[in-house]
């Protein structure tokens, strides 16, 4: 006789267990990830857990799904990598939640293996969003030959004003190859909220690029510090358009090398689009190599 799961909203009593269903059912790269997530809902109100819910079957927990809220109405999505109709319902509910609370989106990061979790996604009305490849550079290693512009200074980004932070990422976003879905969802405020969001020493190893007696940055370069892992992370770089096509990229990434190496990292992670080939090409020349990829998926509320 088969048995119906119910899905209900996690009570307090219960969120413990719950939780740790969800971090089973993760990867080891995604256990990590939750952990980091959890560690931000230490002090957060009960209503900030009103997007956690579990399936029961027979008074048990064999499902969990958890909508974690993120800033400037976003969010990302955690659900165990396994099949089954529980799981198809705890989506549903999920989506619903997202769709009656509007969201900007809500976003899930897949390994490339989940074949089967990112069709039962899609089943649900998530849209692929972005395919990044992630690559990793030893602090040592430079782009060859990169000119010495000597006009060039960098700037700390805290010394920009709200309006030239702006207009910057607005213009290091003009028509760039990286994550233009996303770009075309978000606006600069939500890109920018994500980017403090990944880093809680933001903008403190953020970088403004500026030509001597220019009075606006012609570039940005945001980094992250990893040190529960002794890497950094290059979160973003980039330049404004008339910038481009000039050499300055190789100059860019070995400054951000250099500082990595300045703080005794171990290595320089990024991401990149699979459609950017130039910048993927130009991480190649700089020594980086190629370790996972991610696919993201989202729903827009």
């Amino acid at each position: 006789m088969a048995h119906t799961s119910k899905i209900i909203l996690c009570s307090p009593e219960h969120r413990h267990e719950a939780l740790l269903h969800l971090a089973k059912s993760q990867s080891s790269k995604g256990q990590k990830a939750l952990t980091e997530a959890l560690k931000s809902m230490t002090k957060a109100p009960e209503t900030a857990w009103q997007s956690l819910w579990i399936s029961l079957e027979r008074g048990r927990i064999n499902g969990v799904v958890w909508v974690q809220r993120l800033p400037q109405n976003m969010a990302q999505l955690w659900l165990p990598n396994v099949q089954g109709d529980h799981i198809s319902a705890l989506i549903e509910t999920a989506r619903h939640w997202v769709i009656q609370q509007r969201l900007t989106l809500c976003h899930i990061e897949l390994d490339p293996e989940a074949t089967q979790q990112r069709a039962q996604l899609i089943a649900h009305g998530m849209q692929p969003l972005v395919s990044l490849r992630c690559l990793k550079a030893g602090v040592d290693q430079r782009f060859p030959a990169a000119k010495p512009f000597t006009q060039l200074h960098w700037a700390p980004w805290d010394l920009l004003t709200t309006a030239q932070e702006h207009a910057l990422m607005t213009a290091v976003g003009h028509d760039s190859l990286d994550c233009r879905g996303l770009r075309d969802i978000l606006s600069v405020n939500d890109l920018l909220a994500g980017f403090y969001g990944q880093d809680p020493h933001a903008p403190a190893h953020w970088h403004a690029l500026y030509v001597d007696e220019s009075p606006s940055p012609i570039g940005a370069l945001l980094l992250a510090p990893r040190s529960e892992i002794n890497r950094w992370e290059l979160m973003l770089m980039g330049l404004v358009p008339e910038w481009r096509r000039l050499g300055l990229g190789g100059h860019i990434l070995n400054h951000a090398l250099a500082l990595a190496q300045q703080a005794n990292a171990l290595e320089l992670l990024l991401s990149v689009d699979h459609e950017n080939l130039p910048a993927f090409n130009l991480y190649r020349r700089a020594g980086f190599s190629e370790y996972a990829q991610q696919y993201v998926m989202a729903w827009r509320g």
